[in-house]
């Protein structure tokens, strides 16, 4: 991407960021759709659900020619005509000389993603054509001129007065934007005098049933119901991706759409096109029926041994619907048609690399849109994907070419870690943190202060710190990470507190060096997999029964990207996956391994921040807050503690605005709750979290859970 695509990518980010409607309207919605969509889910078995979903999605991927002619002649026995778009150029063509031949002037729409991909309307009315949605949010961007700014609500960014103002000019009376209901009236009055009037219905599909040629089209307003029944010729848009063989795949599908789109047990209508019908509007009886499936690179990315999963994505939406980056500037910041996730995958391929450079590192990595996903697509595995093949056409940025020097050489990467303590001194005063940043890392950095590099790190203290067990009941190797060992030693110091008397051998692998991580997110995984090589062969060689990390991120990484990283290396494979398995948090440690005891209540009000990659990556939810209950904390809970902090390393320096407003909502929970103290399990969190309160002048305490339970333990013996 240009450095002047670059910088109206961030000008849109900043534009969304002071809309506060837009801020406040987005939380709203986020909030109610987990609530909404744990409901639709309640009772089943989500992760088998999804899994089902995408093995019925590969199988039919790998067979797209073959589904399509069997669709093809099947369709075509029963009266319809089936047409193959190569592009967008070409579809736009097909569509476009149907109308001509049908004499069609006048062409109503059901929503479609695939319509707003070629950019169908604008290619319609330049032909003369009077072109119009029928879905109310989709009829009120197309008289802004706007695209939608999500799949599935794509005027989630309008208030009512706007659309109010809007409707007073479409109709020349003043409406009242409170009468919600006057307003869908005026809608429908409008769009129910089109569609009678309407020469040609054009829809997309959710799914196109090889087997029976149906067409299935899920909607909850109904309007592409009379949009395919109304007019004489239909034309059906749909992506080659939507291709199932049979009914089963079909309703697999429809299990999962609208329960993660909008938390509903199913659509409101489900509308099932086979073949050309009985119409009384055509000439000849006969509905004209044409369904033209669209390639424009689908078949391409379907034999992508990658990136093919990234067609299972069945457009409910749900990636957008917990993304804390989107909840924050919604769609239209994106830049294109598809947006959350899978937009930063999607835009890739449809729209080329110069649209997709800057929107592949804006990830935070949460991994939210992976457990969410109703195909059980790795969405942030394939944006980190997207953003190494960006590096590959256009060359790596200079900070990649660094990381490749110094992460992978451990001698001088630790060296430059003990130097940073000395570059730090002048900035931090004598204090512990730094709260006036240099002016090379401009204002929008200054929303958090940051930690100061200790003057000895864990690593140095070890000998005097860890005391010999004799006949260990278990033994652990530590893996401290870099905050740990370099930033917070005073966590791992809690950690050997909280382990004395428990019969655990903690050993510390000096020849152990960063997890990884920053190198998997900045897409340099070849440097990700020699450092793992180096930290398995520093870990294994005692032969421990575990593999303790304060650091749920590291924790994350070892255990769950290892494996995969060098799951084609024979030599190195099965140690990842020998090493994977002994990973294990903190948490989990002292609640299911080696026991906490119960202490008296009476201990301080905290609240909680649970870490992204131990939520998502490791699956641990409930142990933190028991461990809490026994340490006898009073647990202040609040309704976000499981969304991402905003800090996700390198993140947080190349999209500060981003990180201090993810941040800022999460602080603003917290301080309701009139907590002291902010726990959480990870020491990337605890930067983030520390460094906001602090410039925020607020009184509550940031600690790793591990240096919470010690303080509670010493609050007992006294």
């Amino acid at each position: 991407m240009s450095r002047s695509s670059c910088r109206a990518y961030h000008d849109r980010v900043r534009a969304a960021l002071d809309n506060e409607f837009l801020g406040q309207t987005l939380a709203r919605f986020q909030d109610h759709y987990r609530g909404a969509r744990q409901a639709g889910f309640e009772g089943l078995d989500f992760a088998a659900l999804s899994q089902e979903v995408a093995q019925a999605k590969d199988a039919a991927l790998s067979r797209l020619p073959e589904l399509y002619e069997q669709l093809k002649q099947r369709a075509e026995a029963l009266g319809a005509q089936v047409h193959l778009a190569a592009d967008a150029e070409q579809a736009r063509r097909i569509i476009s000389d149907i109308a001509e031949r049908a004499g069609a002037r006048r062409i109503i729409k059901s929503k479609s993603m695939t319509s707003e991909e070629i950019h169908l309307n604008a290619h319609l009315e330049g032909q003369g054509l009077e072109v119009t949605e029928t879905d109310l949010g989709e009829w009120i961007i197309q008289l802004r001129k706007e695209g939608p700014s999500h799949m599935v609500a794509p005027a989630i960014h309008l208030s009512r007065t706007q659309v109010a103002e809007l409707f007073s000019q479409v109709t020349g009376q003043e409406q009242d934007p409170e009468d919600i209901a006057a307003l869908v009236e005026v809608a429908r009055q409008r769009l129910r005098q089109v569609m009678l009037s309407a020469d040609m219905g054009i829809s997309g599909a959710n799914f196109a049933i090889a087997e029976s040629a149906t067409l299935g089209i899920v909607t909850n307003e109904g309007n592409a119901r009379l949009v395919t029944t109304l007019p004489p010729v239909h034309v059906a848009l749909v992506g080659l991706e939507k291709l199932v063989p049979d009914l089963n795949a079909a309703l697999k599908i429809l299990k999962v759409l609208p329960r993660s789109a909008v938390g509903q047990l199913t659509g409101t209508y489900i509308t099932w096109v086979t073949g050309a019908v009985e119409c009384a509007a055509a000439a000849s009886g006969r509905k004209e029926l044409h369904i033209v499936f669209l390639d424009n690179g689908r078949l391409a990315l379907s034999q992508d041994p990658v990136f093919s999963e990234a067609l299972r994505c069945v457009r409910c939406g749900s990636c957008a619907n917990v993304c804390p980056i989107w909840g924050q500037i919604g769609g239209h910041a994106y830049g294109h048609v598809y947006i959350g996730a899978i937009g930063l995958i999607l835009t890739y391929f449809y729209h080329g690399v110069e649209a997709a450079r800057e929107l592949a590192k804006n990830c935070l990595n949460c991994q939210a849109c992976r457990v969410n996903c109703p195909a059980g697509i790795d969405l942030p595995r394939l944006i980190k994907a997207v953003a190494g093949r960006v590096n590959q056409q256009e060359g790596a940025p200079l900070k990649n070419q660094l990381m490749r020097r110094v992460m992978t050489n451990r001698g001088l990467f630790h060296f430059l870690l003990r130097r940073a303590y000395l570059a730090q001194k002048p900035l931090a005063r004598g204090e512990r943190l730094i709260r006036h940043l240099p002016s090379f890392f401009g204002a929008e950095h200054g929303f958090r202060s940051l930690p100061v590099v200790t003057a000895r790190p864990l690593r140095d203290r070890w000998a005097g710190l860890a005391k010999p067990t004799a006949a260990p009941k278990v033994k652990a190797a530590f893996f401290a990470g870099c905050l740990v060992d370099f930033v917070y030693p005073e966590q791992g110091e809690a950690l050997i507190e909280l382990l004395d008397g428990k019969g655990v051998q903690l050993d510390f692998a000096r020849g152990q060096t960063c997890c990884g991580l920053p190198a998997s997110m900045a897409s340099e995984d070849e440097t990700a997999r020699e450092v793992a090589r180096q930290n398995i062969a520093a870990l294994e060689a005692e032969g421990h029964d575990y593999v303790l990390t304060l650091c749920a991120s590291c924790a994350s990484h070892l255990k769950n990207a290892y494996p995969r990283l060098l799951a084609d290396d024979p030599v190195w494979g099965p140690r990842a996956q020998a090493l994977a398995a002994k990973v294990i948090d903190c948490a989990s440690f002292l609640k299911d391994v080696v026991g906490f005891d119960d202490l008296p209540p009476g201990g301080p009000k905290a609240a909680y921040h649970s870490p992204c990659h131990l939520c998502r990556g490791l699956e641990v939810h409930q142990a933190p807050r028991d461990l809490m209950e026994r340490a006898g904390l009073d647990y202040a809970p609040y309704d976000d503690e499981e969304v991402c902090c905003g800090f996700g390393g390198s993140f947080s320096l190349e999209f500060p605005e981003l990180s201090a407003a993810v941040l800022a909502r999460k602080l603003d929970q917290v301080e309701i709750t009139g907590a002291e103290l902010l726990l959480t399990d990870c020491p990337g969190c605890v930067l983030q979290l520390e460094g906001g309160l602090d410039q925020r002048g607020s009184s509550i305490k940031v600690q790793h859970l591990a240096q919470a339970l010690a303080s509670a333990k010493r609050r007992e013996k006294s």
